[in-house]
């Protein structure tokens, strides 16, 4: 029921998108990483990863997006690439704050095993600077149990080209499935000309995320280059 439930928010979110896109903007990103590193854990199994994206927005605040990235699991499951679909809508709270709220569903085409599941998320920004991101879904990591998922992140600009950027989560999972863990990480980005960027981010866990994501968990380095247009 559920399930049902969350399929036709997001063909209405999807819907109210497109038909509030009557002067629509779109934009794109593109990422070449060495480690695809989600809420902690490697997602390409500590290997490189191509990602892009492409974003339909309107004036009224209303976006579809898609975002698409290599993945490896261990044990192998035939997952070779993640798709994002997104439905939501952004905009501004005043001076200072800036709102957005999306309806994401994570697909896996080439897995053997059912991997895609959905998950709502906002996200609260003040100053873009520092926002706190909380996300939930009734089937967290397609495993069949409800989840919670806050990130708490600042964004320190170091002169026209450089910034520091640092987040907290923490993931709230049901006992059923696994333990609750933390992960941070810090990043240090340089603007390199024009759009495009180079981040070499530390990303660290505790040890329920190491039993949760055996050899994917844990401290390690990824280094990215980045760019958006």
């Amino acid at each position: 029921m559920k399930g049902r439930i969350v399929r036709r928010c997001s063909v209405l979110l999807l819907g109210l998108a497109m038909s509030g896109a009557a002067a629509a903007a779109v934009e794109g990103n593109a990422t070449l990483t060495t480690d695809y590193v989600w809420r902690g854990s490697s997602q390409s199994d500590g290997d490189p990863a191509a990602q892009a994206g492409v974003k339909l927005g309107s004036e009224r605040g209303w976006y579809a997006s898609v975002w698409g990235s290599g993945v490896s699991f261990q044990p192998d499951n035939g997952a070779r690439s993640e798709f994002d679909v997104v439905a939501g809508w952004s905009g501004a709270l005043g001076q200072d704050w800036a709102l957005d709220v999306n309806l994401t569903r994570y697909l896996y085409p080439s897995s053997n095993v059912d991997l895609n599941w959905t998950e709502l998320n906002s996200t609260l920004t003040w100053q873009q600077r520092y926002w706190l991101q909380v996300g939930v879904s009734d089937d967290a990591l397609a495993g069949g149990h409800s989840g919670t998922y806050a990130q708490l992140g600042a964004r320190l600009p170091l002169g026209e080209q450089w910034r520091l950027e640092a987040a907290v989560g923490h993931y709230w999972l049901a006992s059923a499935q696994a333990d609750d863990y933390l992960h941070g990480q810090l990043s240090a980005v340089w603007k390199v000309h024009g759009p495009w960027e180079l981040r070499l981010t530390a990303h660290d866990t505790d040890t329920a995320a190491k039993r949760l994501f055996p050899g994917n968990a844990g401290s390690r380095v990824e280094f990215a280059v980045q760019t958006a247009f």
